[in-house]
């Protein structure tokens, strides 16, 4: 059995990655989110025990259609890029492509039912926002 090379291992990496990409693309909106039926209280508190990702929450709860560098979060690109996915992955936002910009709404109505009191406790407990800068 041949042992992979450096070159098989890029290449394959690169195939992967492109592989990725493609099945991105094919969905409608390229943010995937879980159905409201298929929305997991476990994985939505998981998201909500962070208290960067509780301060997205409650920013988007007072002003609902944010870009993402709209909402002070004090965090790096890359980690800010982190916290939108698990809040997108767990259910609680959907994200749009607005031009050059990422819109953001947070999924109240659907959290609502399917978690009722949840979000207004959550977002009670969680105290003011930082306001949105332009």
């Amino acid at each position: 059995m041949d042992v992979p090379t450096l070159l098989h291992v890029r290449n394959s990496a690169y195939i992967m990655s492109a592989m990725v990409d493609a099945m991105a693309s094919r969905t409608a909106s390229g943010f995937a989110t879980p159905d409201e039926e298929d929305l997991d209280l476990f994985r939505v508190m998981a998201a909500l025990a962070d208290p960067v990702r509780r301060r997205v929450v409650l920013a988007l709860a007072q002003h609902d259609g944010l870009p993402c560098g709209a909402i002070d979060m004090q965090v790096s690109k890359s980690a800010a890029t982190r916290h939108f996915r698990v809040l997108r992955e767990a259910g609680l936002i959907r994200q749009w492509q607005d031009g050059n910009k990422l819109g953001n709404s947070l999924r109240r109505e659907e959290l609502d039912r399917r978690f009722p009191g949840l979000l207004d406790l959550v977002l009670r407990e969680s105290g003011p926002s930082t306001t949105p800068h332009p």
